[in-house]
């Protein structure tokens, strides 16, 4: 194999985020949060709390300026320097984290809001803002996961297309 050539696509390789798995995810984290709350909502838990929405939310938007300034940086708009291909390679393992992770916890705070638009009690209409918002932060998050991991993306160039149709039609060894 020449240093021109690409290494054939295996197991190892890491690819796009799918996005069957991320519903999958959520769907389960959903059907979890609905048994939990539904056998432990009276008993045993207090008030939801604010501080992982405000998290969520501001993971959201710290991901989105980071997609934002990657994606300059990688297409060398003026005023900006080049980007370090390790940090992009790093932005693009936290892309894929986070976006599973939020679809974990849209999966998890919509089981919750379900749940409580259901119950009649005052203590559930008292949950519901906080697992709506929850809900709403943790889809943010997710759709900032898939920005920046598509941010990261190096843009093909006209020279790179010809090159690889060269490739193709080019004998070689084999």
């Amino acid at each position: 194999m020449t240093q021109a050539q690409s290494p054939p696509p295996g197991p190892g390789r890491m690819g796009p985020t799918r996005v069957s798995t991320l519903v999958v995810a959520g769907l389960a984290a959903a059907a979890v949060a609905w048994l939990l709350i539904s056998a432990l909502y009276y008993d045993y838990l207090p008030a939801l709390p604010w501080l992982p929405v405000v998290i969520l939310a501001a993971l959201a938007v710290l991901e989105a300026y980071a997609a934002i300034n990657t994606r300059a940086r990688i297409e060398r708009k003026p005023g900006r320097e080049p980007v370090d291909p390790l940090l992009v390679a790093r932005f693009v393992v936290l892309a894929k984290a986070s976006s599973l992770a939020g679809a974990i916890f849209a999966g998890f705070y919509g089981g919750l809001a379900g749940w409580l638009f259901l119950e009649p009690t005052d203590a559930a209409a008292g949950d519901r803002p906080i697992a709506l918002a929850g809900l709403i932060a943790a889809l943010a998050l997710v759709g900032a996961g898939l920005w920046l991991e598509r941010s990261c993306r190096v843009p093909e160039r006209p020279e790179d297309e010809r090159e690889g149709d060269e490739r193709e039609t080019r004998p070689g060894p084999r």
